[in-house]
């Protein structure tokens, strides 16, 4: 079993999109848990530390940007990086998703190899 240091969060509210991204992440070799809120987002990376989190920016009860900026605001939770995912694909929408405290973005529909690279990316900085 992979260390919980190892986990990726993935935090989508659409199902359809969640289990397409577990099981493609699952099959990269990731064990993956999942939230389908930014509440429940925050309290998972607060119980199992995943390595690195990907969030959905549209989500309903907290959005991924208000989540992102909460987590940045958490000094159990600052370190983690965070992947925007979201549809909105304009430069702005990237800055916005930084300045909310991400650490990378990745546009919806996802570009799988796009996002394991910058997945990597994170987990060889993390170790």
């Amino acid at each position: 079993m992979t260390s919980p240091q190892r986990t990726i969060l993935l935090v989508e509210d659409n199902e359809v999109n969640r289990d397409m991204l577990v099981r493609r992440l699952q099959r990269a070799g990731h064990e993956v848990s999942t939230a389908g809120d930014g509440e429940a987002a925050l309290a998972a990376m607060r119980e199992i530390k995943p390595a690195v989190v990907l969030m959905d920016m549209n989500l309903p009860i907290m959005d991924g940007w208000t989540a992102c900026a909460a987590a940045q605001n958490d000094s159990r939770l600052a370190d983690i990086p965070i992947i925007a995912l979201t549809a909105h694909a304009m430069e702005e929408d990237k800055a916005r998703a930084l300045a909310a405290g991400c650490s990378d973005y990745a546009t919806k529909p996802v570009d799988f190899p796009d996002l394991l690279s910058k997945i990597s990316a994170h987990l060889n900085a993390s170790h």
